[in-house]
């Protein structure tokens, strides 16, 4: 073998690299600008709400607007029916019915006839929450079926039960109180007095609001702790102090929004007295609602009870806000 063998081969010349053609950068959207598709998604549910949106102020915007118009006028039949414009006569309407002593007594019995309702729906409502806890499954479900039932009734067949059971001949109250010893209730009208009237008319009221509110309350029972309330019996709290110290702030929201629209729906209480009274109830039966009902069409002046309606939006509109905000509290509404 020979040096020349023996010599290390060079290695081999490197190939000059040529560059090709880079690839294209992705482009980035500028910071000002968010792309397209995080915009059409942004309009999309502001899309999907919008017949919701366009039927709800077909129903309620022109009638609402129409009353507040109407409210400014001295609107009687001879313009209702005559098609002629009322005239216009400001604020006239507004200070005719709050100087007006009857109104302000009917605003009283409203206000204490809600507090009634509500105290009571809220309170039996609550303890039946809590009893249905304590039963079995079978029957908190036939339970839960009969609040359904009770709940589903007509107005008209519920006020009907009502009428026929404080009946002052073939009622069955009358019936039951007679059986008491000393006790005799054969032929008392309980509408003859308006506090004895009215306490029927709040058990229909009362017992067309309880399923809404035992239902809603066993469904907020159900996210209460198990292990909060053990721990806190195992630290020596009775039942009450479990209830004050546990249950009750984890429930509080949900109870807080539901007295609100129990508040609303007992403060607009129309058809129950309307119906109880045979479609003619007296002036001393008369709330906001019936009262602005005999205002336009029994006095045929349609202005005078458009603007009570419009005092009695004005005096639920910080109990609507109130309700607005606990739906915001409670992540309802962002």
């Amino acid at each position: 073998m020979t040096a020349a063998d023996t010599k290390a081969a060079d290695p081999p010349a490197a190939v000059p690299h040529r560059p090709g053609p880079k690839p294209p950068r992705p482009s980035r959207p500028s910071p000002g600008r968010p792309r397209s598709g995080r915009g059409k998604s942004a309009r999309l549910p502001y899309l999907l709400i919008a017949p919701a949106i366009v039927a709800v102020g077909a129903v309620f915007a022109y009638p609402l607007v129409k009353t507040v118009v109407m409210s400014f006028q001295d609107m009687r039949r001879a313009h209702l029916w005559g098609g002629t414009t009322p005239p216009w006569v400001g604020f006239e309407q507004f200070t005719n019915i709050l100087g007006d002593p009857h109104f302000w007594a009917v605003t009283v019995r409203t206000v204490l006839f809600m507090v009634v309702c509500v105290t009571a729906t809220m309170g039996l409502g609550l303890g039946l929450a809590l009893l249905m806890q304590r039963l079995s499954t079978w029957v908190r479900l036939l339970l839960t079926g009969a609040l359904v039932a009770a709940w589903s009734m007509p107005l008209l067949v519920a006020t009907s039960i009502f009428r026929w059971l404080s009946d002052s001949d073939y009622g069955v109250v009358n019936n039951l109180l007679s059986r008491l010893p000393g006790v005799d209730f054969q032929g008392h009208n309980w509408f003859l007095e308006p506090w004895q009237g009215f306490t029927v008319i709040g058990a229909v009221v009362v017992w067309g609001a309880i399923p809404f509110v035992v239902i809603t309350l066993y469904a907020a029972l159900t996210q209460v702790p198990a292990e909060l309330e053990e721990a806190a019996r195992l630290d020596g709290a009775n039942a009450l102090g479990v209830f004050r110290h546990v249950v009750f702030p984890v429930i509080k929201p949900v109870f807080q929004m539901v007295t609100t629209l129990s508040v609303i729906w007992d403060f607009n209480v129309f058809g129950q007295i309307f119906l109880m009274r045979a479609n003619k109830p007296e002036p001393e039966y008369e709330l906001l609602g019936l009262y602005s009902f005999s205002k336009a069409f029994e006095s045929a002046s349609f202005s005078q009870g458009t603007a009570i309606a419009l005092i009695t939006v004005l005096l639920l509109s910080g109990v609507a806000v109130y309700y607005l905000r606990q739906l915001m509290k409670t992540g309802e509404v962002e």
